[in-house]
C-alpha cells in the first residue's frame, strides 16, 4: 500500500481543516516545500496536494506551490482543488502534478471529466469521492448531492476509472479512525478499483488495518503534523 503524506493549501501556506470546514482550519507551516522536502527527506516518495482556495474557487489558485514542490523534489504529486477545466487540467500537468484529481467536476460535468480519461489516460486521473453520509459532496466540501458514494464510483468505473481517492468529510481531519466499512464496501462492490482511503488515519494500526483490506493507498495529514505518526514509522511501513 502506498503511504501519500498530504499538504493542503490556503493562501500558499500548509493547513489543515477539521471535518472540511475552512473556518477550523490550522496553519502548520508558511513554506509547503519545506514541509515537502521533509517528506522527501525521510524518505517518502509521494504527495497529496490540495489547493483548498482553488476548491472554493473553482479554479486553480495556488498553482506557484505545486510548480515549486514538483520542480525542487523528485515527488510524485497528485494534486486537486479547483481543476475544473481542460485549460486547468493542462496547467496541472504542465506545473508537475503526475496525476489530477477531478471531484466536483465529475459530479456537475461529467463530459468534461469522462475527456480528460480519453485525452490523459486513466493512469493520469483520479476520482475524487468526497463524501458526507455516504453521499458525494462538491466544491470543497460546501455542498452535498444525491449521489451514494458507491454507486457514482461504479458509474465511472465502467467508464474507466482505475483510481479513487475517497474522502469521508466527517472523518477529515478528527483522527478518529478511517471509514473502514465504507471502504470495504467499495471494494466489494467495485471490482479492480485503485482505492486510496483519506481522512480519520490516526495511527499504524489504522495503516496496517487499510492495507490488509487491500487498499492501494494511504493519505496521511493531520496525524504527521500532531506527532501522531512519525515519517520514520511511515518509510517503514512503505517498504
Amino acid at each position: 500500500m502506498r503511504i501519500i503524506p498530504a499538504i493542503d493549501i490556503i493562501e500558499g501556506k500548509a493547513v489543515r481543516l477539521s471535518q472540511g470546514d475552512y473556518s477550523k482550519k490550522t496553519i502548520y507551516n508558511a513554506d509547503p516545500l519545506e514541509m515537502a522536502k521533509a517528506f522527501e527527506g525521510a524518505g517518502l516518495k509521494y504527495l497529496h496536494l490540495v489547493d483548498l482556495d482553488g476548491a472554493k474557487a473553482g479554479e486553480i489558485i495556488n498553482w506557484k506551490v505545486l510548480e515549486r514542490i514538483a520542480s525542487q523534489t523528485k515527488l510524485t504529486v497528485d494534486f486537486g482543488g479547483g481543476v475544473k477545466t481542460i485549460d486547468a487540467a493542462r496547467m496541472a500537468f504542465e506545473c508537475g502534478a503526475k496525476q489530477i484529481i477531478g471531484g466536483s467536476i465529475a459530479v456537475k460535468d461529467p463530459e468534461t471529466f469522462e475527456g480528460w480519461i480519453k485525452t490523459y489516460g486513466s493512469d493520469k486521473i483520479i476520482l475524487g469521492a468526497d463524501c458526507k453520509d455516504e453521499k458525494i459532496a462538491t466544491h470543497g466540501w460546501t455542498e452535498t448531492s444525491d449521489l451514494w458514494a458507491v454507486d457514482f464510483i461504479q458509474g465511472y468505473r465502467e467508464k474507466g476509472i482505475d483510481y479513487v481517492i475517497c474522502t469521508d468529510i466527517s472523518k477529515d481531519g478528527m483522527l478518529e479512525g478511517p471509514s473502514f466499512e465504507l471502504y470495504k464496501r467499495i471494494l466489494g462492490e467495485v471490482e479492480g478499483i485503485k482505492l486510496t482511503a483519506s481522512g480519520g488515519v490516526s495511527n499504524l494500526n489504522d495503516l496496517e488495518k487499510l492495507a490488509e483490506m487491500g487498499m492501494e493507498g494511504a493519505i496521511v495529514g493531520k496525524a504527521i503534523y500532531e506527532g501522531k505518526i512519525s515519517l520514520n514509522e511511515l518509510v517503514n511501513i512503505n517498504q
